[in-house]
């Protein structure tokens, strides 16, 4: 694999902090394209569902005619007329991820999955054994390709921010480092608003106080983010200045919540169909609840209107996993809540996720029988794909294909699709 110029440091004494930020390029789409020969060096664009109208990614063919994320598939065609349209295949898209973050195991335990498609390394450990920090990132930069045939793009230096500044600066297939003891004059003249977490709300704050670029940063005392914003604040003085503190995140929180949501036909009115997106969401999210041996008594069930969210938060009796009882709450909301206006998105979500081994209420009349339901439900779902086995309500069931959630991991119960 080719890579473009960049500055390595020569000296071999081992780097007193090394992290490397992977990012695989175009992910979804260099996958359909590593999927499908023929689309390889051709213009492809990725959907949410041969429906879909709106570009969730594309492939570096398609962003060199201006098309880019967010986008609006009918401008894309306008910019590319032969631009390839692809439904997303997530489930593919989350184990090319799971095969890669495994693979990057072999170089350093120390990771931190930032996205689908974005890893910290802290590789600060493994020089004496792998090689300098530019060696390290090639190697990383193989393990990728040989796990998945993807390629990736690999920023190295000594703190997380400027990794991640880093990997951004050669793509696609580059391989960018920045020594720690250069960092601050590489990121002097870079807008503070070009680093990761410092979104537009920081960085107006910023201006008002003289900074715009990482430069300036240290005309501003760093109390004054400190008073402002607290740790963050102090965090992001040092971010600039190319000594970003932070470490990797490899602990993953217990869920607060489980929920899922979907975008319904726009103004639906049909209570048919409503109650339909209600009991799909329902069924997935009890689903995986009693994947992971959790249950929950509180529910909120929301409705999104043209004015807002509509809904309420309920309880079961007893804590539970079971979609048929979650969708008994929905259909409360829907005869108590819904006047008939137009909804646009629904949402199912656990409030109060806990073990499903706890101790037993003591009077407690307990039925067996949806649990051995669920397990012979599940058993067939897992084996032949998600909602083969399904209430007869569910054929109906919107043919959108689920997405990634933002808090993916490859392992445990963030592991959400």
């Amino acid at each position: 694999m080719g890579h473009p110029d960049y500055t390595i440091n020569r000296c071999s004494t081992p780097w007193p902090r090394a992290i490397a930020l992977v990012d695989m390029n175009a992910f979804f789409a260099s996958i359909e394209q590593r999927d499908h020969a023929e689309w390889r060096g051709r213009p492809v664009a990725i959907t949410n569902g041969l429906q879909g109208s709106c570009i969730i990614t594309c492939s570096y063919e398609a962003r060199s005619y201006g098309i880019k994320t967010g986008m609006r598939l009918k401008q894309a065609r306008r910019l590319c007329p032969e631009l390839i349209q692809c439904p997303a295949h997530p489930e593919r898209y989350a184990a090319t991820s799971t095969d890669i973050m495994t693979a990057l195991q072999d170089i350093t335990p120390d990771i931190e999955v930032f996205s689908v498609d974005e890893a910290f390394l802290d590789v600060t450990h493994c020089q004496r054994l792998l090689g300098t920090p530019p060696q390290i990132a090639r190697l990383a930069k193989q393990k990728v390709f040989d796990a998945s045939g993807v390629l990736c793009s690999v920023g190295i230096s000594g703190d997380k921010t400027t990794a991640k500044f880093a990997a951004k600066l050669h793509k696609p297939n580059g391989l960018t480092v920045i020594p720690p003891w250069e960092s601050a004059e590489r990121l002097r003249d870079v807008a503070v608003t070009e680093l990761c977490g410092i979104a537009e709300g920081i960085g107006h704050f910023l201006a008002v106080h003289g900074v715009h670029t990482c430069g300036d940063m240290k005309k501003l005392p760093i109390s004054v983010l400190a008073r402002r914003f607290g740790n963050p604040g102090r965090r992001i003085w040092y971010m600039c200045q190319g000594q970003d503190p932070a470490a990797l995140q490899q602990e993953v929180a217990a869920p607060k919540s489980i929920g899922h949501g979907k975008v319904v036909p726009p103004d639906t009115r049909d209570i048919d169909v409503l109650l339909t997106y209600l009991m799909h969401m329902s069924e997935k999210v009890g689903m995986r609840l009693r994947r992971h041996h959790l249950q929950a008594r509180t529910f909120a069930i929301g409705l999104r209107t043209a004015e807002g969210w509509a809904g309420r938060r309920l309880q079961c009796a007893l804590p539970t996993n079971d979609g048929r009882q979650i969708m008994t709450l929905c259909r409360s909301v829907i005869d108590t809540v819904w006047q008939g206006q137009g909804i646009h998105q629904v949402q199912v979500t656990a409030l109060d996720p806990v073990p499903s081994d706890r101790q037993l209420e003591l009077f407690a009349c307990l039925d067996s029988t949806p649990d051995e339901v669920n397990a012979v439900m599940d058993a067939v779902n897992q084996r032949y794909g998600e909602l083969m086995l399904a209430p007869a309500r569910l054929l109906n069931r919107s043919s959108m294909p689920n997405v990634i959630a933002p808090a993916w991991k490859p392992f445990g119960h963030r592991q959400t699709i």
